[in-house]
């Protein structure tokens, strides 16, 4: 079948397991874009001392360089990707681009955290935009279940990657150039992301008539604002906070209130038919809840390099690089060929065990490990793990989706990936805190002391984010469905051959 679009009538999809090289352009284009707004949630992490150093401002100020970038991108995603819905996917992609390209811009020339601060917002915003536009987009252009099965394979496994792919990079770039270059290296990203688009992408349909939920928008927005506000405060005030409750009730509230706005209105900002479907609402939440796995093993890990093993921000960014190998070569080999046989059910719980025994393996590190008999074999098999787990997840976090609804469908995995992070970044922080102050608890503190007890709130964290990836494992092999994921029947590529 055919189907007509701004540009024209479009061609019936070609058979299954044939890419055309503008096909592979576009996932190349959409890749790069997904690995920009990823990778930032991390590379700014590593710039971060060097850029109080410069800029002088407090450890206060410094945590709201992460806050603000994830409270923007956070709460807007919903909104991002149901403009993409209305608006058109190719134009708000971008659009998404050329401002997160700006604000990166702004960032890298900021001469005070004012400045710093308003670039991160304005990154967040347009990650917003650009996230679920660019997952949509591959959605609604790979649709032979053989060759979306690939498309999401590289797809996921740079989501998986790219916060190993942030460190690496901010290491090199703190330590070699600048600071700055950790937010101007979007630049370069971006040109190559928009030159693709140019060639590749063409735009889709889009309805005649949008009408946006503005009920749904300001109860979302709001209600993902408290959220991961809350969860932000948790880790610096504490759990039992006014300034952590207050917010994450409100949070709460405001959302339960917008999915009863939901099924009211005529036109949703979310269609709950979206997150009904056993398969999307497992796949939102596994990956959310593997997400809170993952940041115990970026942060953490990260820590006990630096401060145990004494590596540098290069070699603590290198370090992550074979696992980064195992996670494209499990989503792009296994998850490729198996996906479109077999579905997610098999291989998205086998990859979260897979990642829950690396987990564990780390919790065998003291002062005297190394990285090659200690650190390295968890590595392994943790990317073995996270391959099989983020490639079949975004696939069936849009498969069988209308059209009309794949950039909000595509907005809710990025919103599970952003909440599981700041779920992490709350809950193992908490953790990692009590183990610390519990292992000193009526003892003469020493360097050496304080060393072991820093060592065992690392194993307490490691061992919470393995039972978080069996929890994954749990539910996904209940929520999803047996067999290959259902492809929409209407399903045409948005993109000329």
């Amino acid at each position: 079948m055919s189907v007509s679009t701004a540009a024209g009538p479009l061609p019936a999809a070609p058979a299954e397991g044939h890419v055309p090289a503008r096909r592979g352009l576009s996932l190349l284009v959409l890749s790069l874009a997904q690995l920009m707004v990823v990778l930032d949630a991390t590379v700014v992490n590593i710039a971060l001392p060097t850029a109080q150093k410069a800029l002088t401002f407090s450890d206060a100020d410094r945590q709201w360089i992460v806050t603000g970038y994830a409270l923007a991108f956070g709460s807007l995603l919903l909104l991002g990707g149901r403009l993409s819905d209305f608006f058109g996917r190719k134009r708000m992609f971008v659009v998404g681009v050329i401002g997160f390209a700006l604000a990166s811009a702004l960032g890298g020339a900021a001469g005070g955290f004012g400045l710093l601060l308003v670039a991160r917002v304005l990154q967040g915003v347009f990650g917003a935009v650009l996230a679920p536009a660019a997952l949509s987009l591959l959605t609604v252009t790979f649709t032979a279940p053989a060759e979306r099965a690939r498309a999401f394979a590289v797809f996921g496994g740079i989501s998986g990657a790219g916060g190993g792919v942030g460190l690496l990079l901010g290491g090199v770039l703190t330590e070699y150039a600048s600071w700055r270059w950790c937010l101007y290296v979007n630049l370069f990203i971006a040109a190559a992301a928009l030159v693709g688009a140019a060639v590749a992408l063409v735009e889709g349909e889009k309805p005649a008539k949008p009408h946006l939920d503005l009920p749904g928008v300001f109860t979302a927005v709001l209600g993902l604002v408290g959220l991961v506000y809350g969860l932000g405060e948790a880790q610096s005030s504490g759990w039992t906070s006014g300034r952590t409750l207050v917010p994450l009730l409100l949070g709460v509230v405001l959302l339960v209130v917008f999915v009863v706005v939901e099924r009211r209105v005529a036109s949703p900002l979310l269609p709950l038919r979206v997150v009904v479907d056993r398969s999307r609402g497992g796949a939102y939440l596994t990956v959310g809840i593997a997400g809170i796995g993952m940041f115990g093993l970026f942060l953490f890990l990260t820590y006990y390099l630096a401060a145990s093993l004494r590596f540098s921000p290069v070699q603590t960014g290198a370090a992550f690089l074979p696992m980064l190998a195992m996670i494209m070569v499990t989503a792009i080999g296994l998850a490729t060929a198996l996906v479109p046989r077999v579905g997610p059910r098999p291989l998205v719980p086998t990859g979260a065990l897979l990642a829950a025994v690396g987990m564990v393996l780390l919790t065998r590190l003291d002062l005297d490990s190394s990285y090659v008999r200690d650190v390295l074999p968890a590595l392994l098999v943790i990317g073995a793990g996270l391959g099989l787990v983020f490639a079949p997840a975004q696939n069936a976090a849009t498969s069988g989706v209308d059209h009309a609804d794949a950039g909000v469908a595509s907005a809710m995995i990025n919103i599970g990936q952003q909440v599981g992070g700041s779920i992490g970044t709350a809950l193992l922080s908490t953790f990692a805190a009590s183990s610390v102050t519990h292992s000193l608890a009526g003892r003469t503190p020493s360097p050496r002391l304080l060393a072991e007890a820093t060592i065992a709130s690392y194993h307490t964290v490691f061992w919470w984010s393995a039972g978080f990836m069996v929890l994954c494992a749990v539910l996904s092999g209940v929520l999803f469905r047996s067999g290959p994921l259902d492809v929409d029947p209407d399903a045409a590529p948005v993109l000329a051959h």
